[in-house]
């Protein structure tokens, strides 16, 4: 069995051997350093900013889908923290699970009801900075609802984005929302009413 399994991986490492052979080496480009963050006006960069939402399945799972194709803005200052301000649009088109047919379901109006409610929307009100660290309280648009809610924030990394040559800042951010507060109530209690979010956002400043 131990020879059979080599004889199949054979071809694999003939294709991949030589084209990791090629691949440079290449020290990390961002790094947590703020010192490196610089002040300006960003935009997400919506191919590597995710909102990711995780929901109880029937109470045998905890069951994760994703958001993709990210967009919005944000200004700061280093000099000047608490006077930063987060805009962003998600788009429900974006959705993706594991399962294509549970993505179209989703869009439907059982849940997201995208043709009625295309996007999600949130629009910080106040950043409160400590350190690494910040709270953002906001205001969240979902499925036609607007409600405040509060993210924990962290800053991931800074530097020099090597392919566009754009100042890029990343951050993770974390909440809890009820659906059934924004009229999404399709199910409860057999899926979850609480949702666990997280963001995970990078942004480049505009030239």
């Amino acid at each position: 069995m131990k020879h059979r399994l080599i004889l199949l991986a054979a071809p694999l490492l003939v294709v991949v051997g030589p084209v990791a052979a090629q691949m440079p080496s290449m020290p990390s480009p961002g790094a947590a350093d703020l010192a490196r963050v610089a002040a300006g006006t960003y935009a997400a960069d919506p191919h590597h900013t995710q909102v990711a939402w995780t929901i109880n399945h029937l109470g045998f799972s905890e069951y994760d889908g994703v958001f993709g194709d990210v967009t919005g803005t944000m200004t700061l200052d280093p000099a000047k923290p608490a006077a930063t301000a987060v805009s962003i649009e998600v788009p429900v088109s974006g959705l993706h699970t594991t399962v294509a047919a549970l993505d179209e379901h989703l869009k439907k109006p059982d849940f997201f009801d995208i043709a009625k409610y295309p996007t999600v929307s949130f629009k910080s009100t106040s950043v409160a900075v400590s350190g690494s660290t910040a709270t953002i309280a906001g205001l969240l648009t979902l499925h036609g609802v607007t409600k405040p809610v509060t993210l924990a924030a962290h800053f991931v990394g800074a530097g020099a984005n090597p392919l566009s040559k754009k100042a890029t800042v990343g951050f993770a951010a974390t909440t809890t929302i009820k659906r059934s507060d924004f009229g999404m109530t399709s199910l409860i209690p057999a899926l979850g009413d609480s949702v666990d979010l997280r963001i995970n956002a990078a942004f480049e400043r505009a030239s």
